[in-house]
């Protein structure tokens, strides 16, 4: 460079790179970029003692403010609520009504349950052996539907009609129920509307229903099953012999 009167100036030595660092502005510029670097390393550094927290047992994530599927707490929520449902599932397996008690039915009775849906109704024998047919078809609950409103009708103390009832409901009428019988929507709503003040007679169209269809599907089937050809069999070899 130049001066003005025409002579030659030394060129100014280069600054230095750190020569900023003791000014102002270079401690300004320090002290943003270790900011920078303190946030950009933040979570990294976080996400260690945050797995440690979640390992500390279940009810730690408790404190977090999202709602994930991974959550520990909800995971072990999810798994007591499948253990209590299993086990009531199971209490209310054990509670199911055993095989009505009779004698074993005799060549002519047995005979006789071909001829209408009624007779076969009408005689214990016939219950369980329908019923054990129909426990091969994965539809008894139909028959212990029927059973338990008999059973009902047969009450007169309010408080057992309301319990009995709210049984019934939860096992067989319920959509939440693994028993669920089918029935249709105005039959389901009139239960539904009954329910707070039931009767002996709360699920007399239900119980109609479920007959009729166990009558028209399930009893043609019970007829020429094995099971039932074999009970006739045995009975007539019994009658021979005697």
């Amino acid at each position: 460079m130049r001066t003005a009167d025409g002579g030659a100036r030394a060129a100014a030595p280069p600054r230095a790179r750190g020569a900023d660092r003791g000014s102002p502005m270079g401690s300004e510029r320090m002290e943003m970029r270790k900011r920078q670097v303190c946030a950009a390393q933040g979570p990294a550094a976080s996400a260690p003692g945050q797995h440690g927290v979640g390992n500390r047992g279940s009810n730690a994530c408790c404190f977090c403010w999202c709602c994930c599927c991974s959550c520990s707490c909800l995971t072990v929520r999810n798994q007591e609520e499948q253990r209590l449902r299993s086990t009531s599932y199971e209490l209310r397996t054990e509670d199911l009504p055993t095989c009505e008690e009779s004698p074993a039915p005799a060549l002519e009775e047995a005979s006789a349950w071909a001829q209408s849906f009624d007779k076969l109704m009408l005689t214990p024998a016939g219950r369980n052996a329908f019923r054990e047919f129909l426990r091969t078809e994965f539809s008894e609950e139909n028959m212990l539907f029927w059973m338990a409103c008999e059973e009902l009708k047969k009450e007169a103390n309010k408080a057992v009609i309301e319990e009995k009832a709210r049984i019934i409901y939860e096992d067989y009428v319920s959509i939440l129920s693994p028993k669920e019988v089918s029935l249709d929507s105005r039959v389901r709503e009139t239960i539904n509307r009954s329910m707070a003040e039931p009767s002996p007679h709360i699920f007399d169209d239900a119980q109609l229903q479920i007959y009729t269809l166990m009558h028209r599907d399930s009893y043609p089937r019970f007829m020429n099953s094995a099971l039932y050809k074999d009970l006739l069999r045995s009975l007539s070899e019994k009658a021979v012999e005697a």
